[in-house]
């Protein structure tokens, strides 16, 4: 999503998605570590090629929200197990990614719905990307 922004001259949205990526980066190692921590062995899986053709900013921003939405049913999903097996510092762990994902999800209405209201207007899209590119996400990899 962000290489199409890129290539669409969005460099706020490209930038935004961009750390938004590494975010995500730093809640898998947050994951990561627990798991290690709690001396299970951790499997790895390969991930599937990320989508690379979009049509517009607005299907982009449609994107992210369902991939917030897809975060959020996992990590309930997990939570679930956790609670049937009565892993209570599994509990305690994922009550964060939880509280997480409630900001997670409202930070993609949110832009998905500014999107919307103005990309037919090519200088608000403007704007919005201006708005996008001053996030300020250290690009610290380690877990938190």
């Amino acid at each position: 999503m962000s290489a199409w922004c890129s290539r669409e001259q969005l460099s706020g949205c490209a930038a935004w998605l961009r750390a938004q990526a590494q975010e995500e980066y730093t809640h898998a190692m947050k994951i990561y570590e627990f798991l290690l921590d709690r001396d299970v062995e951790v499997k790895l899986s390969p991930l599937d090629a990320p989508r690379e053709t979009f049509h517009s900013i607005v299907e982009i921003f449609e994107c992210a929200l369902q991939q917030e939405q897809a975060n959020t049913k996992r990590i309930d999903e997990l939570f679930h197990m956790a609670m049937e097996q009565k892993a209570f510092a599994s509990l305690v762990e994922l009550q964060w990614f939880v509280t997480e994902q409630v900001e997670e999800e409202k930070t993609a209405r949110t832009n998905l719905a500014r999107i919307k209201m103005i990309a037919d207007d090519p200088a608000a899209v403007l704007d919005f990307d201006n708005a996008l590119g001053q996030r300020n996400l250290p690009m610290d990899t380690s877990p938190q």
